[in-house]
């Protein structure tokens, strides 16, 4: 298993617009192509300011790609990123593997 760490800055002052952009359209969207989201968390007003995590599980690096592939090819998904990307600063995303040691659900 992987976890898809993905980090979003968001333009300040659009924080609330995002995400109801992302809950009505994009969300449901990951939910059905991804799959197994593991959290969506949003900071309040400790650290950086602005900014969207969400952690995305996968069997392996070719079942993202290929989870991703099918996502990209929906023409909604595609009308959400056209609303969606320009309220973002910023976007990053790591790939994690668990320790040797954790054992995963």
């Amino acid at each position: 298993m992987i976890i898809d760490h993905r980090t979003y800055n968001v333009i300040p002052g659009q924080l609330n617009h995002f995400l109801k952009v992302y809950e009505t359209q994009g969300y449901p969207l990951q939910l059905k192509y991804l799959g197994d989201c593991r959290g969506w968390y949003f900071s309040m007003d400790i650290g950086e300011l602005n900014q969207v995590v969400h952690l995305w599980a996968y069997k392996d690096i070719a079942d993202r790609a290929a989870r991703r592939q099918k996502l990209n090819g929906d023409p909604d998904w595609q009308n959400y990123l056209a609303e969606a990307l320009p309220l973002l600063q910023k976007m990053e995303n790591k790939i994690l593997s668990p320790a040797p040691f954790f054992k995963a659900d």
